[in-house]
């Protein structure tokens, strides 16, 4: 069985364990399988919508979580026009996440995160990766490095950067 297939696994047996159906897929990536998720009870205060990360492993998971305990902590749910999602419920034992569901702008995804200092690349390698982050965002680059720089300041430091994972409005809302 697969990475996928288990995550999966993962995924049904937390939503059995909190009243959840399982729905669609939202998306999968290097950490992970995202679904969403609809709470069979209604429960003051929470929304009924949401999405399980089941995540592949668990470094990723731990990684993960962290970054949304550190988000959580300093009550941070928008890094300038993007919201993120808020972590709602975690099971340490099945590598799972549950979250709000975000719409764009929206900054996601902490698996590929660090907290407290990025990892040690090369500066060969940063300047390779910040190539590829111009080309892939285009006119967002500049908004990206300013998301980017805020995350920093409070120890979180980004690496799984793409336009899956920040994203703006499609169209820019109608001038007033």
């Amino acid at each position: 069985m697969g990475p996928k297939e288990l995550a999966l696994q993962r995924a049904r047996k937390y939503a059995e364990m909190h009243g959840l159906l399982l729905g669609n897929e939202i998306g999968e990536g290097m950490n992970g399988v995202v679904f969403f998720a609809d709470a069979q009870f209604d429960t003051p205060g929470r929304p009924r919508l949401s999405a399980v990360k089941a995540c592949h492993t668990e470094v990723e998971y731990s990684r993960e979580r962290d970054v949304y305990f550190r988000l959580q902590d300093r009550n941070i749910t928008k890094v300038r026009t993007c919201k993120i999602p808020e972590l709602l419920e975690y099971n340490d034992d099945l590598w799972i996440i549950e979250m709000t569901i975000v719409t764009r702008p929206f900054c996601l995804d902490f698996g590929g995160a660090f907290l407290e200092k990025p990892p040690d690349f090369s500066e060969e390698v940063m300047a390779d990766w910040r190539a590829d982050k111009i080309e892939q965002f285009g006119k967002h680059w500049p908004e990206v490095e300013r998301i980017i720089a805020v995350l920093e300041v409070h120890g979180i430091y980004l690496m799984d950067v793409h336009p899956k994972n920040i994203s703006f409005p499609e169209k820019p809302p109608p001038s007033a």
